[in-house]
């Protein structure tokens, strides 16, 4: 299969720009496993195949165990996520299925008691971040070798 249209070739100054947030934000503070649950959470909902292939490669590269990465899609049974964690993975839930879930407020407390605003906002620009380059992956038909990628 060939892409169908590469959006760094078509646009290359929004998608270098794209490319730069996406970097500020993945080193705004939060810890790096974290956000790497956070970018799996959301390419597993999304079913973005490039995303779950590059995720899961760094995710193990930021020290994430295979069963913790195998036990994502039932996070919500499984014990080996911490407080932290859970939030942050109801959150992902919640705003990758927005129309669906919208964010309830027990969601929402659930965050609070664990993540600062200035964490919130973090990890809600991540949740973000990650959404758009599952959209961009899928909608366009990306495959990892097409943009350079490596695993």
């Amino acid at each position: 299969m060939t892409s169908r249209t590469n959006p760094h070739a078509a646009a290359p100054a929004l998608m270098k720009a794209f490319l730069e947030f996406s970097t500020r934000v993945a080193q705004s503070g939060l810890e790096a496993s974290l956000l790497e649950l956070v970018k799996l959470r959301a390419s597993q909902i999304n079913a973005c195949a490039n995303c779950l292939n590059m995720h899961s490669f760094d995710a193990r590269q930021a020290g994430e165990t295979e069963q913790r990465i195998a036990l994502l899609p039932a996070w919500e049974e499984a014990p080996c996520y911490t407080a932290r964690e859970r939030a942050a993975l109801a959150w992902v839930d919640h705003l990758t299925l927005i129309a669906d879930k919208r964010a309830p407020q027990p969601v929402y407390d659930a965050l609070a008691a664990q993540f600062s605003k200035e964490e919130q906002v973090q990890l809600t620009l991540a949740i973000t971040v990650i959404n758009g380059w599952n959209r961009i992956a899928i909608g366009f038909d990306l495959f990892m070798a097409e943009l350079g990628w490596k695993a």
